[in-house]
């Protein structure tokens, strides 16, 4: 898995498709998309333009709640591998727990058998929460491979970084650089790190995310800065500027609650 992606939502139709053609141009293996952002198809489609063996693009998709059963995951599989128009994923997630369905479980129990029938090479979980991955465990003995969350200097979500390396578990972070509102790029703790190093806010942030392990998936619609958020891996950030960005959190509170929300 690369240690960093390109993140789909909210882009759709032509403007996915270009998107994800410029980030596969820059340099980007790791493609993230889901049922949800209804835009598989242009995802697919700007792959196989790109010229790039399926073999290098690393491909995660999610599905929703309606499919939180054992056969409900295998024909949500099946359906996004129809608009995708690839015959395996490198990486299927259950896209929120829905604790209120209580059906996760079962999702979980879904992802192990195409697992083992070799439909996808990975399975994960996206939003779960510690409690949730020990259910998980506990009554299947599941443990996925990845565990995509919230999760950025605002929201360091310090207790599932925890479990998730206790267990072995891939995080990966979505909205990696914060709000769409752009507030923790014009935070000024992230300024004056970014200046001394000679980057831009995003990139020390993303920084912050692969030198804590994380899997960022940054998303833009903007190739100069699709391609600026991958050049990350020519400079360190040191344990004073890692701390300092750190401290930033403001707690489990400013993440969407996950036992509340979902899809």
């Amino acid at each position: 898995m690369p240690g960093i992606g390109f993140g789909t939502s909210p882009l759709v139709g032509r403007e996915a498709a270009t998107a994800v053609r410029t980030a596969l141009d820059a340099g980007y293996r790791l493609i993230d998309t889901a049922e949800n952002y209804r835009n598989e198809d242009a995802v697919g489609q700007a792959i196989r333009d790109s010229g790039i063996d399926r073999g290098e693009i690393f491909v995660t998709t999610k599905f929703n709640r309606r499919w939180h059963s054992v056969d409900g995951v295998r024909q949500a599989c099946e359906a996004s591998l129809d608009r995708l128009g690839m015959d395996y994923l490198d990486l299927l997630l259950v896209h929120w727990p829905n604790p209120d369905q209580d059906r996760y479980v079962d999702a979980l129990r879904g992802l192990d058998e195409l697992l083992q029938a070799g439909t996808v090479r990975a399975v994960g979980t996206s939003n779960f929460k510690p409690a949730h991955l020990r259910r998980v465990q506990d009554e299947t003995g599941i443990v996925p491979d990845v565990n995509q969350i919230q999760l950025s200097p605002y929201t360091t979500r310090s207790a599932s970084r925890a479990h998730d390396a206790e267990h072995g578990i891939v995080t990966e972070s979505w909205s990696p650089l914060g709000a769409g509102s752009g507030e923790l790029r014009r935070d000024p703790v992230i300024a004056e790190i970014a200046s001394r190093h000679g980057k831009s806010p995003a990139q020390t942030i993303l920084r912050w995310h692969t030198q804590l392990g994380l899997v960022p998936i940054p998303r833009s619609g903007n190739a100069e800065r699709i391609a600026e958020n991958l050049a990350i891996f020519d400079f360190t950030l040191n344990d004073a500027d890692m701390a300092a960005i750190s401290a930033l959190d403001k707690g489990e509170d400013a993440a969407t609650d996950s036992d509340v929300f979902g899809h």
